[in-house]
């Protein structure tokens, strides 16, 4: 079971004045006023099962909702909120047009909100607010309004409730508890500013690191580009000096080829002589233009 604080005592203590005027008058069964003594002590749950058996005594329709009334304030504050909504649905079904029908709405508004049904419970508190004559308890049935508003977290709606009750009802002893919430609430804005300045403040900062990641990949990307171009540049360039060298060689073999049909008509020792040094020269050529090859071959593979 839910345990309540000690205000709520003094509530029930101040519901017992406020909803019960000329109480004492009435003229109840024995057993009905030893629950209702039991409740007022705090004794909620020996309240309850002394009214349950002066319910089920009961005479009269009156006798029987008042039964049902105190039995459902008792589960009230014992925190048993489902039972409270049963036995004023009951008290409604068995005394219709008893005295205690005015005040179901509250009652089974505030069971409603500690259930956390808090759309349902502004309709019956802003009814009962509507329809009460005495200042009290419409600024009761108002506080608890906004009551629901806050927990709903709709601030603005619930500041303006409690705003409410510190212009109109000075005197209800809800004013300080009104004036409490309307603190809160201040606060609570105040946070929620500053939370929204932290998370843009964040989310800046993430888009600055976000740019400033997007701007080095196209740094390195272009810088990668560059080298690229240069690479190729050079190849370029390499591959058109072992052309311009390769025409060369091929020219002076081509040289050593015809020096050598000329030379036919020559001595045979001058001949000799000569054929050996052209061979000797073709052969360095050809080297050499083998070495080039391999070098840029070598440079590409790299």
């Amino acid at each position: 079971m839910v345990k309540k604080p000690l205000f709520l005592i003094f509530l029930g203590m101040r519901t017992l004045a406020l909803v019960s005027p000329g109480l004492e008058a009435q003229n109840l069964p024995p057993r009905l006023e030893r629950g209702i003594e039991l409740y007022s002590r705090g004794q909620w749950r020996d309240a309850a099962a002394e009214l349950r058996r002066a319910q089920a005594d009961a005479l009269t329709p009156n006798d029987q909702g008042e039964a049902l009334y105190w039995i459902a304030l008792s589960e009230l504050s014992a925190g048993e909120y489902e039972d409270v909504i049963r036995d004023l649905d009951e008290l409604l079904r068995v005394n219709p047009l008893g005295r205690r029908v005015s005040e179901v709405s509250y009652e089974k508004g505030r069971a409603l909100f500690y259930l956390g049904s808090y759309d349902p419970a502004i309709v019956l508190f802003s009814d009962y607010a509507f329809r009460a004559a005495d200042p009290a308890r419409k600024a009761q049935a108002v506080y608890w309004v906004g009551e629901c508003l806050f927990a709903l977290g709709r601030l603005d709606e619930a500041h303006d409730i409690f705003s409410r009750i510190i212009d109109e009802f000075p005197q209800s002893v809800k004013y300080e508890a009104a004036s409490y919430r309307i603190s809160l609430i201040n606060q609570k804005k105040v946070e929620d500013e500053l939370l929204s300045l932290l998370q843009w403040s964040h989310e800046e900062s993430l888009k600055t690191v976000e740019d400033y990641q997007r701007r080095e990949r196209s740094y390195d990307q272009a810088i990668i580009a560059y080298q690229k171009r240069i690479a190729d540049m050079l190849r370029d360039t390499r591959l058109e000096d072992l052309e311009t060298a390769n025409s060369e060689y091929q020219r002076q073999i081509a040289e050593l080829r015809a020096a050598l049909e000329r030379g036919s008509g020559t001595p045979p020792e001058d001949r000799m002589t000569r054929l050996l040094g052209l061979k000797v020269r073709a052969r360095e050529l050809e080297q050499a233009l083998s070495g080039e090859l391999d070098e840029a071959a070598g440079g590409e593979s790299r």
